[in-house]
């Protein structure tokens, strides 16, 4: 890079994105349809409480 050999590299802002993707297709890819179509539920239901206790205490917050 600068010629300093500082064994550095530069990472883009899509690099941990890229990574995670891949490492939940390999960790997914071999599972059944009703495996992941289990696993997405869950995953969608915690998002989805999390993301209404976060607005509910957002709007008491504001009163």
């Amino acid at each position: 890079m600068d010629g300093n050999s500082t064994d550095q590299i530069l990472a883009s802002k899509w690099d941990l994105p890229f990574v995670l993707f891949g490492m939940g297709r390999v960790a997914f890819g071999t599972l059944p349809l009703w495996a992941k179509a289990l696993i997405l539920g869950l995953f969608g239901s915690v998002v989805l409480s999390y993301g209404i206790a976060w607005q509910r205490e957002r709007g008491r917050r504001s009163r």
